[in-house]
């Protein structure tokens, strides 16, 4: 290739022909792992930006056609095509349980359930026991009313599509009521007033966005109630000047009148989080002992498992929940299923779950062991990064997140890195993203913060370390 200096269209028409690259022996182990279409994608897609880039004076285009970096450039392309959209990244944002990056990580033993599941044929909807058909259910609903004192349970997709069944369910063409104060929304702007216009209830506010007492209940009842409805306020808090009617005291209403009483946790923890030394949180079992006939929760919250919204409760609206048409369509698949059933074991088969369950592990991360990583990890972090920015160690507050104690904050340690200049720290945070695993952060006052408190296996320390090294080729690379 040409080194001499040229104008740009000059040095467009320099660049190689797609098959004088898919040619080059640079390439050929890449042409038997992957094929030639995919090798020719990432020529094609190189030489389109190569050229966007020599036509464009604002782009400060290259002088000379350089053979080894448009060679390492089809080489970025390449990886990129081979990639997995789902990766695995370093969740240092400080929020826990980060629904943008998928919530709680499986324990080992989940892990190796769903990777059985996937591997083999399974006893899905098969009873062993009678050589028949069977309920997929059955594989959960003995750990869930273990574990939580209820009759019977079942499973769906998620907690939004469980509160949607239950309505459904228990709720259309009737009322259900429910505080003002609890009108909740959650992300992806799911409110519960659209859930149940959307399962055919009429709602029915009572009380006050700040107080509700037992008498609004009793006033708005009549003959077209069909349940009353109460929602955890798990991701805001109301406070000062305010009351609301205890779960007991809710239930005893709806049973005088003959109609049953659903409570949506929302996150849902099956373990006394004040013996992990964090804020209590609503439990599934206390739910039930106050009188609730139906309890909607996450599996992928507070739990640590899987994706899943799980329903427990009296057995006879557990069973219409069942028999509903909209429980096929919202069914949980074989992966799901393995994954829950080895998370719910976890807390049956353990005195301490948190052992086990990597978020309980991560919520429950003393400040001290991280901040002894901070000061492990912080030498090398300026090495990666001289030149580059500053990097020191601060005092940060962790949240759990998707609205779970959304008050409440753990004390943690981040190493805070800041640039001279303000746009070079945006190009930081793209360069930390670009490593072969993305390393995530927050911008805060001025400066790109990783928090350390998710950072808690050695094996992640590691992988974390053994990537600084990437950090300078990938700044000098990374507009």
């Amino acid at each position: 290739m040409s080194d001499s200096a040229a104008n740009p269209n000059d040095l467009r028409r320099q660049l190689p022909a797609v098959d004088q690259l898919l040619n080059h022996p640079r390439f050929e182990a890449s042409r038997r792992e992957h094929g030639d279409g995919l090798v020719i994608r990432a020529i094609r897609a190189t030489l389109a930006e190569w050229r966007r880039r020599l036509g464009d004076p604002a782009m400060s285009p290259l002088p000379t056609i350089d053979e080894a970096a448009l060679l390492a450039a089809v080489e970025r392309a390449l990886a990129a095509e081979a990639r997995l959209n789902v990766r695995a990244v370093f969740n240092l944002t400080g929020t826990v349980i980060h629904t943008n990056l998928g919530r709680s990580p499986l324990s080992e033993a989940a892990i190796d359930a769903v990777v059985q599941a996937a591997r083999h044929p399974v006893a899905l909807e098969y009873d062993l026991d009678k050589g028949r058909r069977g309920d997929r259910d059955r594989l959960v609903e003995g750990l869930l009313i273990e574990l939580t004192g209820a009759e019977a349970a079942t499973v769906v997709n998620n907690n939004a599509a469980a509160v949607l069944l239950a309505l459904t369910a228990l709720g259309a063409g009737r009322e259900a009521v429910i505080s003002r104060g609890e009108m909740i929304e959650i992300g992806g702007a799911f409110r519960m007033p659209d859930v149940m216009t959307a399962a055919g209830c009429r709602l029915v506010e009572v009380g006050a966005t700040n107080r509700t007492h037992g008498r609004d209940f009793r006033q708005a009842l009549g003959d077209d109630s069909g349940l009353i409805v109460k929602a955890h306020t798990s991701n805001y808090a109301v406070t000062g000047f305010t009351s609301s009617v205890p779960e007991a005291e809710l239930a005893t209403i709806a049973h005088d009148h003959g109609i049953p009483f659903m409570i949506d946790l929302g996150s849902g923890a099956l373990t006394d989080f004040r013996e992990l030394g964090l804020p209590h949180e609503a439990r599934p079992g206390e739910a039930i002992a106050a009188g609730a006939d139906l309890v909607t929760f996450s599996g992928d919250k507070l739990l640590g498992g899987p994706q899943a919204g799980i329903v427990v409760g009296k057995r006879e609206l557990i069973e219409r929940l069942k028999q509903h048409p909209l429980k096929r369509a919202l069914r949980c698949d074989k992966l799901t299923l393995a994954a829950l059933e080895a998370t719910l074991r976890c807390y049956r088969d353990s005195a301490e779950p948190a052992r086990h369950l990597p978020t309980l592990a991560m919520l429950s991360r003393g400040v001290d062991e991280i901040d002894a990583q901070a000061a492990r990890l912080l030498p090398r972090m300026q090495a990666a990064l001289d030149g580059i920015a500053e990097v020191v160690t601060r005092a940060c507050r962790s949240q759990l997140g998707s609205g779970s104690l959304p008050v409440d904050r753990l004390d943690s340690r981040a190493l805070v890195m800041r640039c001279t200049e303000g746009p070079a720290l945006a190009r930081l945070e793209r360069t930390l993203r670009a490593l072969p695993r993305p390393v995530i952060g927050r911008l805060h006052e001025g400066a790109l913060w990783l928090d350390l408190r998710c950072l808690c296996r050695e094996a992640d320390e590691r992988s974390f370390l053994a990537q600084l090294s990437g950090i300078q080729p990938l700044w000098r690379a990374t507009p």
